[in-house]
């Protein structure tokens, strides 16, 4: 898969000599849904507003379907769309002037066709008359991003997409950013809900103190830094583990009716197999088995304090 953003060595130290970005190196590959995840202060917005022509960087390179930024900011900044966290629209405009205006702005001969199609995606046809004073927060969100894709960029930044939408708004905003990627869209979005990045994106990329922790798939950082827990549920409640079980990594629960084992899902030997051997040569008995898998959460939350 080619690769349509590119940063390299980035890096961006602000004049009190704060340092927001160290060494920044990051490539996006064409069409897939990208999820930047980091606490509050980490770097995120900063990186969005480097790449997005925002904030000037101190040193780096970054690229756009090959081209520098820096050379070519006109053609650059056209393949771009960007969603800001803060909702900022014309308020006394009606929705399809805002959103035509937009594409206007980046130099694109008129398309009328294209704006309804976009309005249409994202369920503000009906709308399309209205100021935007009177849309719901929600739909003033879907307002921005229909504004991000006027112009027809390759790449869409969506910084906190769903900050104060209801969970029923979220869960739809998530099928349209599936249904931007299968326009061809490639998305790059920041947001604190773990379980948005979790549900929507192909990889994720932590960043923290402003350098980049990890970047990978998801399915494959789930795996290589993910742990699982054992439970049991035992036929007899235990007030503490038995002293020839205290070296394995064992819990139990408030009411001491449930046994859990926790250990690396990457590793073949989990010693499983060797823990139910000596559970019931101590006479543990229990009614049922059941495994769960770290969660993308407890995973960043892990990478973060390590870092």
């Amino acid at each position: 898969m080619s690769t349509i953003l590119s940063v390299k060595n980035l890096n961006k130290i602000y004049a009190g000599g704060f340092q927001a970005l160290k060494n920044i190196n990051l490539d996006i590959r064409k069409g897939e849904i990208f999820a930047l995840l980091g606490p509050n202060g980490a770097g995120k917005t900063t990186l969005i507003s480097a790449i997005c022509g925002i904030v000037n960087p101190t040193s780096g390179q970054i690229l756009v379907n090959d081209h520098d930024i820096n050379e070519n900011f006109r053609l650059t900044r056209t393949l771009i769309g960007l969603v800001p966290q803060e909702l900022s629209v014309e308020t006394f405009e009606p929705v399809w002037d805002t959103v035509n205006f937009s594409r206007g702005l980046f130099g694109m001969a008129p398309n009328r066709k294209h704006i309804e199609s976009i309005l249409k995606k994202l369920t503000l046809w009906d709308k399309r008359n209205n100021r935007i004073m009177t849309l719901s927060g929600g739909m003033k969100r879907r307002v921005m991003i229909a504004k991000a894709l006027s112009h027809e960029p390759q790449l869409l930044f969506l910084d906190e997409p769903t900050a104060g939408v209801d969970v029923e708004l979220r869960k739809d905003m998530w099928n349209q950013v599936k249904e931007l990627k299968d326009m061809g869209v490639t998305i790059i979005l920041t947001t604190h809900y773990i379980d948005e990045a979790e549900e929507m994106a192909d990889r994720i990329g932590v960043i923290n103190k402003g350098e980049i922790i990890v970047t990978e798939n998801k399915r494959k950082l789930m795996q290589k830094f993910g742990r699982k827990k054992l439970t049991l549920d035992l036929n007899e409640p235990f007030n503490a583990i038995p002293d020839q079980l205290t070296r394995w990594d064992l819990s139990l629960n408030d009411d001491g009716t449930q046994m859990s084992y926790t250990y690396d899902s990457s590793k073949e030997d989990n010693g499983i197999s060797e823990l139910l051997a000596e559970l019931s040569l101590a006479g543990i008995s229990y009614k049922d088995v059941h495994t769960k898998q770290s969660s993308l959460e407890e995973i960043f939350i892990q990478l973060v304090h390590a870092s």
